[in-house]
């Protein structure tokens, strides 16, 4: 029987340090995953995604279980990969040991055998012009998208996240698919 996430917060801050490795084993490849859309970088994502877990921990004493486990952890997440993004824009680097693993058209792939080596590099092709889209898209619209794509919450979950009505995020959606349809319309 699965423990509730607000119960294992509860755990945490009582002194129970083991309930983060179980909200770590539950939660740490979606933050990951939403962290990565974000950045763009699987290091950064990671390195964030550390630091997420980090600010949980640091914050268990305050945590209280009225909303949404999700909505609070991804906020911690939401709000690094900002500050990350703001850091990122007042120190610009270029990182000489940067690998494509990097490069949003990188994307891990998934071998279908029954697809013929053309249909497959077409996929493949196909993929990463996806990807380079939905990178392209203004930090704002892609968080959004991506917190209601890839995790499944409602536009009031997002609200809270980004610190906005539930409508500026069905605005940001929008505005998002309406990009993402224009730059995808030769696909």
């Amino acid at each position: 029987m699965e423990i509730p996430d607000s119960e294992l917060m509860a755990k945490l801050a009582a002194g129970d340090d083991l309930a983060l490795n179980a909200l770590m084993d539950r939660w740490a490849s979606r933050v990951i995953a939403f962290l990565y859309r974000i950045t763009g970088h699987r290091d950064t994502a990671g390195d964030l995604a550390q630091e997420t877990f980090v600010k949980l921990y640091q914050a268990r004493e305050r945590y209280r279980p009225s909303g949404n486990f999700s909505t609070y952890l991804f906020a911690i997440a939401a709000n690094l990969a900002r500050n990350h993004r703001r850091w990122q824009a007042r120190h610009p680097t270029i990182s000489l040991d940067q690998s494509s693993a990097d490069d949003p058209s990188s994307l891990p792939e998934q071998a279908d055998l029954h697809d013929d080596p053309r249909q497959a590099a077409l996929h493949r092709e196909q993929m990463r012009t996806i990807a380079a889209a939905f990178q392209a898209l203004p930090p704002d619209l892609r968080e959004a998208m991506s917190l209601f794509i890839d995790q499944g919450m409602s536009h009031a979950e997002i609200a809270s996240i980004a610190g906005c009505s539930a409508k500026a995020i069905e605005t940001r959606i929008y505005r998002a698919r309406q990009l993402l349809k224009e730059l995808l319309k030769d696909l």
